[in-house]
């Protein structure tokens, strides 16, 4: 595990961090606190089921401490270049061999933009964050597709992720979509007000399983 440069499409280079060193590729994206501790273990978790996993530091390095530094850190983002640079090069740095995306929050919302937008992926598993469609129109997801979401989520609403499900049906596409009795960033232990250990194990294993199918 370590702290890598990997090249954009238009040559400059971004951090991330790696861990793993066989398997099937995974970009794992980064909720709006930046690259801490939190996903740094969800890919050390993923490496040691057999992924190579790459984390883009999206930030440059900068990392929130409240939810009003994070706000401001996510608004700041280009989430254009972001997806079609960062995201994009990682995919590259993974390849060849089947890569997949995953990603939380922003880094949610940024897996449906990278399944829409970028070539090179062969599955994509978003969690609770969902882009405008100025960004991406979920009707252009032609991969696989799994959505976790929570029914309590006042950031990514039940309405928003049940029209996201909407689009990608009316365009034949055929997501899996789950809902969870639970709260935005369910998945994240390091939050114990919003955590729920249940949900989240669930999510894990179906998550797990679905990258294995489509992946391996």
């Amino acid at each position: 595990m370590s702290m890598i440069e990997f090249r954009r499409p238009d040559g400059a280079l971004s951090p991330a961090y790696a861990v793993g060193t066989h398997g099937p590729g995974l970009v794992l994206i980064q909720e709006w606190w930046g690259l801490n501790p939190q996903i740094k273990a969800t890919a050390d978790r993923f490496a040691a089921q057999g992924f190579r996993v790459l984390v883009p530091d999206l930030y440059r390095g900068k990392l929130a401490a409240s939810g009003e530094e994070a706000n401001h850190l996510m608004s700041g983002l280009d989430f254009v270049d972001a997806c079609d640079q960062d995201l994009a090069g990682a995919v590259r740095h993974l390849a060849p061999g089947r890569v997949g995306v995953m990603g939380f929050c922003m880094g949610g919302a940024l897996t449906v933009a990278a399944a829409a937008r970028l070539d090179g992926l062969s599955a994509a598993v978003c969690f609770y964050g969902v882009p405008p469609r100025a960004l991406a129109d979920p009707a252009r997801i032609e991969i696989p597709f799994q959505g976790h979401f929570a029914t309590r989520d006042d950031w990514c609403t039940a309405a928003v992720a049940q029209q996201l499900e909407a689009d990608m049906k009316a365009a034949g596409r055929r997501p899996e979509i789950h809902h969870y009795e639970a709260d935005h960033a369910f998945f994240n232990a390091s939050r114990p007000e919003v955590h729920d250990a249940a949900a989240a194990e669930l999510a894990w294993q179906r998550a797990l399983a679905f990258l294995n199918r489509h992946l391996r």
